[in-house]
């Protein structure tokens, strides 16, 4: 695509040269907050001292002078230099270039030869799928299929909660107040509710707590009985969980969760023994750290090991199985100290591949300011929200088309659309009060509104005889702010991608998304004359983008809506 900024910082490179880099120049460079006053514009405020002149004299003598490809107009507007490029040339090489990649548009090869470890969503066995995993989830799938737009290889691993002294509680509630047949009926809701049970219980019965951890010993020491009731509570865990992937259209390369490091955690201790990292501490196991770390906890006193000796073990495994270049763990923002603590372990033991691995930490879904809590049987269940999204998808749809084929799919795609966007378009580090109103709302910035932009540009495509094929440049203000978007996209994919962030890349979708209802609203676009092609191929380029860049989000793009 065409690097504006790249032709503009080259044009000041020969008249300031002696000055500033070409790096100084080109990072100075702004985009004007109004398209009237250009297309980008440069502050001349730092070579005023340089040059002992000011700055708006520097910018007046400079756009008198200026010159380069595809830059039509330089204008001195006081201290500042703007320029406006040929909207005919450039506008016929970015739709050129689009039409020409169509599906690979965006993509770019900067991973190429590389493999990307991802580590999300990760939900507890025996617990419902809540709104509390939707944050790493959607963003880590997001993330995922950004690395495989910058041409990485991808490994998606949902390392599944399905160890730890949860299950002790979980086998003795069972025990007492379970029923076989129940549980059979609807196993996830029977579980979560022996779950909150034994907590309620619990703040009573002091014994109950000692139970669970006998309970959880067993299992740990390989009681058959234990063994039989958490594999029967993992698969039927499982069986849901798959459920909720499906209708959110997502999928994993590995389900291997907390369980399957339980024979593997051995080496990883004895290395950093060997290493004499390991000290004593009231009896427990720890390693000290730097930088004002609290000491990572390896083992209890009573010989058992934790989320942080799991969590080096995985890596140590993954490292040796993958070989990946990097690895990202989507969770939580109040575990960035675990994960500090892990990578520095990691480091200390010799591996200087530790520098590969980054939390991708998120802010909270809440609830009247709260954060959800299972233990007290506060959550808000992810499959009714997804379900309530789709049919209000369908009223909606029935209102405005009610002859519509294919309507539950499209229903689907949009209510399951409206909730990824409601949490992508939002930077993750903020946290989210839970609205059921505002996320399925199909108005404003939304998912839907995408949705609707696409399916409103098919349209067009649809009504028109001609095929976007050869073109001629557009001149006219519209189009220049819809081609301007586009030819930006592939930069936001990149940058989502390095930043972590899938809000630069929804958001950057809203804009290309406002800018073509503007120029749809301004322009009679299947007038037949010499440019009816062009505006067409202008069409075509906006379903390719809105298109790539949704699916890359993990939404679906329906042609008729």
């Amino acid at each position: 695509m065409i690097d504006f900024k790249k032709i503009f910082s080259s044009a000041l490179n020969l008249h300031f040269h002696d000055h500033m880099s070409l790096d100084q120049i080109e990072a100075l460079i702004e985009t004007p907050k109004n398209p009237l006053h250009g297309d980008l514009a440069f502050p001349c405020f730092q070579l005023a001292k340089a040059l002992r002149k000011n700055p708006a004299e520097i910018a007046q003598k400079a756009a008198l002078e200026l010159q380069g490809s595809l830059i039509h107009q330089a204008n001195a507007v006081g201290p500042y230099l703007n320029v406006f490029f040929s909207k005919e040339a450039a506008s016929a090489q970015i739709l050129e270039e689009v039409l020409k990649q169509n599906r690979l548009f965006g993509t770019n090869q900067s991973g190429k030869n590389k493999t990307a470890l991802l580590d999300y969503s990760s939900p507890n066995i025996a617990k419902p799928f809540s709104m509390g995993h939707l944050r790493s989830t959607v963003i880590g799938n997001a993330l995922a299929n950004l690395a495989e737009a910058c041409g990485y290889q991808t490994v998606r691993i949902n390392y599944i909660g399905d160890w730890g002294t949860q299950f002790g509680k979980l086998i003795t509630a069972y025990q007492k107040w379970g029923s076989p047949s129940a549980i059979e009926k609807q196993p996830i809701q029977e579980l979560f509710k022996l779950y909150v049970r034994f907590h309620e219980e619990e703040n009573n019965d002091t014994e109950l707590t000692a139970e669970a951890r006998r309970s959880f010993k067993k299992l740990e020491d390989g009681d058959q009985e234990a063994e039989k009731l958490w594999k029967w509570f993992r698969d039927e865990s499982l069986t849901e969980f798959q459920r909720i992937y499906k209708l959110l259209n997502i999928s994993f390369d590995s389900y291997q969760g907390e369980a399957f490091y339980n024979d593997k955690m051995g080496n990883a201790v004895s290395a950093l023994r060997d290493k004499g990292l390991l000290s004593d501490s009231e009896g427990a196991e720890v390693v000290y750290l730097d930088d004002g770390l609290p000491p990572c906890l390896i083992k209890k006193s009573d010989g058992a090991t934790l989320y942080a000796t799991r969590d080096i073990t995985a890596a140590l495994y993954r490292k040796t199985q993958y070989q990946f270049d990097h690895a990202l763990y989507i969770v939580g923002q109040e575990q960035s100290v675990h994960f500090k603590q892990v990578k520095q372990v990691i480091k200390k033991l010799g591996c200087h591949w530790a520098d590969d691995l980054f939390h991708i930490p998120f802010g909270l879904y809440l609830k009247d300011g709260q954060k959800m809590s299972t233990r007290k049987g506060k959550v808000i269940l992810l499959e009714e929200v997804v379900l309530e999204a789709i049919k209000l998808a369908e009223i909606n749809i029935d209102n405005k088309n009610p002859n519509l084929e294919n309507k539950k799919e499209i229903a689907k795609a949009v209510g399951v659309g409206a909730i990824l966007f409601h949490d992508l378009k939002n930077d993750r580090m903020n946290s989210i009060e839970f609205s059921l109103k505002d996320m399925l709302t199909f108005e404003g910035e939304t998912g839907p509104y995408l949705q609707y932009t696409n399916a409103r540009a098919f349209s067009i495509l649809r009504k028109s005889s001609l095929e976007p094929a050869s073109v001629i440049g557009l001149s006219d203000s519209a189009s220049w702010e819809v081609l301007k978007s586009i030819n930006s996209y592939p930069v936001k994919i990149i940058q989502s991608y390095t930043l972590h962030s899938p809000a630069i890349l929804a958001k950057h979708l809203l804009e290309i998304s406002k800018n073509f209802n503007k120029y749809y609203s301004k322009v009679h676009i299947l007038e037949n004359d010499e440019l009816l092609p062009s505006r067409l191929a202008l069409v075509k380029a906006v379903t390719i983008t809105l298109s790539n860049g949704m699916k890359i989000l993990g939404m679906e793009a329906p042609e008729k809506m």
